[in-house]
Formats: structure tokens, sequence, C-alpha cells
């Protein structure tokens, strides 16, 4: 890389390139495409950046091709409107790392990336592949839903495959930071319950045919969400009572969304179902009582609740795991003491 990093614009509208231009150049070189102008050289270093109307079709296959053609490039940054959530998954689904919103966002972003390069060895991957892959995957899914279409449980497997080699690879705390740094919002919280997950059963040493359904389970639990209304799922604020009762309708909607596919264990179909459930009886949709718990259930409503308190929201910052850890204790009658007392060491330590 020379003293400039390169950063590959790719627009549908030729009056974005002088704006991205201007943003931009000195500190950076770039390199601009029009959409449906035909191939260009495949690069390797630096930073792609895709603005272009994401509900369009047309513009969907053609940003494919520029992917395949630049898809050794690391770092792939979608310019996205912040509380589009479908678009979001659009871009996620397309290959997108990161998405932008504003032009400060752009700038901040960049920097990260450039101060990542200038530390890492020539050629090293920016962003675990894991996250990349597994968040691609959790896009595929709502945005399939989203359009009608049926789920492909291969896009889940894959997600939670990934997941559990890199937990097993590299620790649960560093796929947390990683997850963080990276994602936000519905997809950061499914990536975040997965790893939580994934790393609950291997501190406990779960047989790994337990591991990976314990997984996913936990990449699957929130599938419901993507028929929730995205003014409540994107609410940048605290939901009323009203939207609160239709957000709780996530559980059921994702067991509905699952139950007649092929391949889906009934297992996962239960941790779907009742990752909201207390042992009291208080939680929701079928308020089960603690004989009606199953095991895999009582792992993943931890892992899940846990993972909520430590991912920031838009009305509360991210909770330390400390904090997190000593919230899940006072859950007194709700959570299985003895799997807290178990998840002490994920929470604290891993």
């Amino acid at each position: 890389m020379g003293i400039e990093m390169r950063i590959h614009f790719v627009t549908d509208e030729p009056a974005k390139i002088p704006a991205i231009r201007a943003a931009l150049e000195p500190r950076y070189r770039v390199v601009s495409q029009l959409l449906g102008d035909g191939e260009t050289q495949a690069a390797e270093d630096g930073a792609l950046l895709v603005d272009a109307d994401l509900r369009k079709a047309a513009h969907i296959d053609q940003i494919r091709l520029v992917m395949r053609q630049q898809n050794r490039i690391a770092e792939k940054l979608f310019v996205v409107e912040r509380h589009s959530h479908h678009l979001i998954a659009q871009a996620y689904a397309l290959g997108a790392t990161s998405v932008v919103s504003r032009p400060r966002e752009i700038e901040f972003k960049l920097a990260q990336i450039e101060d990542a390069e200038k530390a890492a060895r020539p050629g090293a991957v920016i962003i675990s592949p894991a996250i990349t892959g597994s968040a691609t995957a959790f896009a595929s899914m709502f945005s399939a839903i989203r359009d009608g279409n049926p789920i492909s449980l291969s896009d889940a497997d894959s997600a939670t495959s990934q997941i559990v080699d890199s937990i097993e690879q590299n620790g649960l705390g560093a796929w947390l930071d990683d997850v963080r740094r990276y994602h936000e919002g519905t997809f950061q919280h499914c990536l975040l319950v997965t790893g939580v997950a994934v790393g609950f059963a291997l501190e406990i040493r779960l047989a790994s045919k337990d591991v990976k359904r314990l997984g996913m389970a936990a990449t699957l639990h929130d599938i419901g969400k993507a028929r929730i209304p995205l003014s409540i799922l994107d609410k940048p604020g605290r939901l009323d009572p009203d939207e609160e009762a239709i957000m709780r309708c996530h559980p059921v909607i994702g067991h509905e969304l699952l139950n007649d596919l092929s391949g889906i264990s009934p297992e996962i179909l239960d941790g779907v179902r009742h990752h909201h459930e207390y042992l009291d009886g208080s939680g929701y949709p079928d308020a089960l009582t603690a004989p009606e718990i199953s095991d895999l259930v009582r792992l993943l409503t931890i892992s899940d609740i846990f993972a909520a308190l430590i991912e920031s929201r838009p009305y509360r910052p991210a909770m330390s795991r400390q904090s997190a850890y000593k919230i899940l204790c006072g859950l007194d009658g709700k959570l299985e003491q003895s799997l807290l007392r178990a998840f002490r060491k994920v929470a604290l330590e891993a």
C-alpha cells in the first residue's frame, strides 16, 4: 500500500463522485466506478465504498458483480440510511462488512481501517471472515422472509459453524469485541447471542453435536423479528406498551416460520419459541414453568439476556460484563442458579 489508502468508490449517480472526492481527498486516493459501466481491475488493498439505491433490482445485480470482482478487498462499506433495517439487511446480504450513513461516519470508519492496515501484517484480513460470513447469512435469512421467500437452513448452519470455529480458535472475548466493533442492531444481537451460547456450551463441555444444536437455536432465536414492523424494530427509543406487545409476538412468529422446514429439530424449535420463558412462569409466550422448560432453553435464555445487556442500544450504552452478570444473578427464581454459577466464567473471564 502506498502513502494514501485507496478507496474504491462505487455509485449509481455521477453527481456523488465529486462530493466523495471533496470529502476524502487528498487523505485518500479515490478510484470511482459507476454501476453498469463494465468490469474494473480487481484490487487487494484499501476499502470498497458502495453508495447506491439498494431498492432497485438492477442495482443489486450490478453490485453483486462488483463484489465478485473486488472480493479480495477485506473492507466493504455500504452507505445506508441508519434506520432502514431492510436496506441494512440487504447491504449485509450483498457482503458489506460495515454500514455507514453520514460523511463523518465514513471518515471515522476509514480512519479505523487505515490505522488497522498500518498495524497489520501485509495481506492480513482486518475483519474476521467468520463475522463477515455469519452476518451475511443472518442478513440473507431476514431478507428472504421480508421478500416472502423460504428460509435456507444452510444459511443458519453456515453462520453457526463459523461462529463455533471462531470461538474455539480465538475465544469468546475476541468474538464479542469484534462483533461490537463492526455490527449493530438486530444482527449484532444475533451474533452476540450465538457467540455467548456457543461459549457457554464449550465451557460446560457439551458434546459437539449439542454445541451445534444450541448454536443453531441461538442463530435462529430472533428470526421472527423479520416479520415485526420496521417502525417498531428500528425505533431509536424504548417501545411503548402497544409496541412491546407486538414485539413479544416474535417467538411465535419465528416458530411458525420454521415449523414446516425439513431438517429442523424439535429442540431448535423449542428454543426459538421459548427463549423468553422463565422458571417461575412469568415469561412469554406460553408462561411455562420450570418442569416444562428444557435445558437448551435455559442455556439460551441466559445467553440471550446477557447479550442484550452488553450490547449498546440507542437509549442506553453497553453494560459491562460484570454488571450484566450481576443482573442475571439477581433474577432469582427466573433463571437456574446452578447454570448461572457455571456461566460466571463465561461472563467474566472468557
